[in-house]
């Protein structure tokens, strides 16, 4: 094997056909570089470059050495970034509709806090299995205890309110009660929460005929009623911002809590301890 200093001054000057170039690159002596240079053509018994008055010629065999030689730094300095430390990822699951509708419009937010941390969202409406699915954090809406070896801290309740487009509210059937809904469709995710919440807005009286579109997912129904579709039962957390540009009203201030809220669950033990904290307090901090 040809001393690994010889090589580097062969490689340097192959390309820079210069050894006084070579020996700037290297931060060495000109005279160094071509000494190493013919130690390592007495080595191998053939002759790399010719050399002339203003640079260098690569000698047959030196063309055929050098590009494998150049192969081989390249490998060496890939290893090696390879070892080093890179940004940290934690992977977030959580269903499509929180991730779209609360999760996602704040991550700007944390990615300038902590630029060193890579978030990557696992949205999906199956439960997360944090040994075999490489998740670090789930947002499960439910009641604790979640599962052996996690822990569970409340992320906020899930406020039930009646929302829709400002000019349905005052449409030709205006909305200011619960009991208006009946002129109107009522868009329904797969929770089917709407009958409880008009029981309870009713105050347990008979419940009106209504007629419902059904959607698979929260943000589809939020998103069906910012498009004048109708109106859509949903988190107050979820359309905050909609409320906020006047894209979505609250026709009339009853809303419900249901009984299951958000949590931000984690392994007892996780895989990268200190990431998870800061992801989860992190996220306390948003409510």
């Amino acid at each position: 094997m040809p001393p690994l200093n010889s090589l580097k001054a062969f490689e340097a000057s192959g390309r820079q056909l210069n050894f006084r170039l070579a020996a700037e690159e290297l931060g060495v002596t000109q005279g160094a570089v071509a000494q190493h240079v013919r130690a390592l053509e007495t080595l191998l018994k053939v002759k790399l470059f010719e050399r002339h008055a203003r640079g260098l010629t690569l000698t047959d065999e030196g063309r055929r050495y050098l590009p494998p030689v150049r192969r081989a730094f390249d490998m060496i300095a890939e290893a090696t970034t390879n070892l080093a430390p890179h940004d940290a990822v934690v992977t977030i699951s959580s269903t499509p509709s929180f991730a779209t509708k609360w999760l996602v419009p704040r991550l700007g937010a944390f990615a300038e806090g902590h630029p060193n941390i890579r978030v990557r969202i696992d949205a999906s409406n199956t439960l997360a299995n944090f040994q075999t699915d490489g998740v670090d954090i789930a947002i499960r809406q439910g009641k604790p205890p979640f599962g052996p070896g996690l822990v569970a801290e409340p992320l906020f309740a899930s406020e039930l309110i009646a929302v829709c487009h400002p000019e349905l509210a005052t449409s030709q059937h205006p909305i200011s009660a619960p009991e208006d809904l009946q002129h109107h469709a009522l868009l329904e995710d797969t929770h089917g929460q709407w009958p409880l919440f008009l029981e309870s807005a009713l105050g347990g009286r008979k419940a009106m005929e209504i007629k419902t579109t059904n959607f698979s997912q929260t943000s589809l129904a939020i998103d069906a009623a910012i498009a004048r579709q109708g109106v859509a039962l949903t988190n107050r957390a979820f359309v905050e911002a909609d409320l906020e540009a006047n894209r979505l009203c609250q026709p009339f201030p009853f809303s419900a809590t249901a009984e299951e809220g958000y949590y931000v669950v984690a392994p007892r033990e996780p895989r990268n301890s200190s990431i998870v904290m800061i992801v989860r307090e992190w996220l306390n901090k948003q409510t």
